[in-house]
């Protein structure tokens, strides 16, 4: 059977797989590109709209992002260099949008403030403090703070009407916030992609095999899920984004690179609102503190969701536990992930994490009262007869060897890449497609290093990412300069 050929294989079609091929084909347009998916149509795991809260992740809001340090200290990091991806994000995103690559930016992302709300005098010292040490830096020096309920009333109505008198609450708010349609933006970079030459998509196809040629190539066996046919594919590269099933594709690869890692999966679920009476009355994506014990994707929040020119609200996220590493998997995921060389950390994860577990089967557990109750911790008149369950995509966290030989449970993403390029896989979760743009950044750098050095690529990356290989942190004229863009052209300096 004569294979078919490629330069590049993307199997998995979400919002890495999507963005890495647009890029690409940015890139090189003579760039052949095959895509492989398991689901009849794109973008329908994790990255479809009702299966994450379509926060793009900025750090102005999300306090899982700012943690303490064991002296009381609070550890920025985190937040500015996820600030700085993002802005990489809004950046590729409005030369898209300029390019007529991609529609009116409102299709897939609109303004939804970001804001931090908290109450009790200890929590309240922390978000004070958390704002003054990020509004000093330009990054975020429109952060608003506020512990004046007035005020923070005209922020989210919702959240402090008939509040309990006297206790202490504060809020931050950034007005430029965003929501956006993941699900959306992943398709229609899809369909652009659909319209360029030497491009292929292979919907409801399982890929069973990749094995390296002596060649240097890869042979991969894509299996329609209708017949059984059999497509072998040649790929000089292959990028796994699969989300929770890149894990398993990886382990089929035979890479040193990704002995020893496992996967923790998470199952998620939302309360959400259509009632327009009530919906109206709250517009921003408010996020409090986790609760003791939580996982730091556990942070809850009561969002504005717009999908479709649709207003609704979303409260979550409630996490369970699950041994599916996709919400349209099996529940023999974990079990058929786990390797001579990860069962170690595996086991150590396991012992050392007992009260997450238990904590994630409370969680799967709990009634529509518990989840309500929850709830009314963000909007205190709340009625659960206007609020209804829905099930979110699953996230698979990294379990990975630590320096001990034991393991350990990583929250975020990480790239893992062959020795010699060619093959590629993103692991993790949040901040997750909000920062897609870095992450393929550092797949072009790392598999794609001699070309990415030629004059030709380097004047296109500049031209689609303006503040590519210079740093948004610490050059605050060239801050500004894009942000003034990417707000305009995307739509979003619009006040709320």
């Amino acid at each position: 059977m004569t294979a078919r050929t490629a330069d590049v294989l993307l199997v998995g079609a979400g919002a890495m797989s999507a963005t890495l091929g647009v890029m690409l084909k940015q890139l090189d347009p003579s760039i052949k590109i095959i895509m492989v998916e398991r689901l009849d149509h794109v973008a329908q795991e994790s990255t479809d709209g009702w299966n994450n809260a379509g926060t793009g992740h900025a750090a102005y809001c999300e306090l899982n992002y700012t943690p303490k340090k064991p002296d009381g200290s609070i550890d920025t990091t985190k937040a500015f260099n996820i600030n700085a991806a993002f802005e990489q994000s809004l950046q590729f995103w409005s030369f898209l949008v300029e390019q007529k690559a991609l529609p009116n930016p409102s299709h897939f992302i609109n303004t939804a403030p970001h804001c931090s709300f908290v109450w009790g005098e200890e929590n309240v010292a922390f978000l004070r403090q958390r704002h003054q040490l990020l509004s000093a830096h330009p990054m975020f020096a429109d952060m608003e703070y506020s512990e004046d309920r007035d005020v923070i009333s005209r922020w989210m109505p919702l959240v402090m009407q008939n509040r309990k008198a006297g206790e202490p609450v504060a809020a931050t708010r950034v007005p430029y916030g965003t929501d956006v349609n993941f699900g959306d933006l992943s398709r229609l970079m899809v369909d652009y992609l659909g319209h360029q030459p030497d491009f292929d998509l292979l919907v409801a196809h399982n890929v069973n095999s990749l094995v390296k040629q002596p060649d240097g190539r890869w042979l991969v066996q894509a299996q329609n899920k209708a017949d059984g046919h059999i497509t072998p594919i040649t790929a000089n590269f292959v990028f796994l984004g699969a989300g929770g099933g890149a894990l398993p594709l990886l382990q089929k690869t035979g890479i040193a690179e990704g002995h020893g890692y496992g996967g923790f999966p998470v199952s998620g679920q939302w309360l959400v609102c259509t009632k327009p009476e009530i919906v109206e009355q709250h517009h921003a994506k408010v996020y409090g503190k986790a609760p003791l014990g939580a996982p730091p994707m556990s942070v809850p929040h009561l969002d504005t969701r717009i999908m479709n020119g649709k207003k609704s609200l979303l409260f979550g996220p409630f996490a369970g536990f699950t041994t599916k590493f996709l919400k349209y998997g099996s529940y023999m995921d974990l079990i058929k992930s786990i390797k001579p060389s990860n069962i170690g950390p595996i086991m150590s994860v396991g012992m050392k994490n007992m009260d997450l577990t238990r904590y994630l089967i409370s969680e799967s557990l709990q009634s529509h009262e518990s989840r309500v109750k929850a709830l009314k911790n963000f909007f205190p008149d709340v009625s659960a007869d206007d609020w209804e369950l829905s099930i979110a995509g699953q996230r698979v966290q990294i379990i990975k060897k630590d320096p001990t030989g034991g393991g350990k449970l990583e929250f975020g993403t990480e790239v893992i890449v062959s020795a010699d390029g060619s093959m590629t896989a993103l692991l993790g979760a949040s901040p997750g497609a909000s920062t897609a743009v870095q992450a393929m950044l550092t797949i072009l750098e790392r598999s794609f290093g001699d070309k990415l050095k030629t004059p030709e690529w380097q004047a296109k990356l500049k031209e689609m990412i303006p503040s590519y290989g210079e740093s948004l942190i610490d050059n605050t004229e060239l801050l500004n300069s894009v942000r003034q863009r990417t707000l305009s052209v995307l739509q979003l300096n619009r006040q709320s």
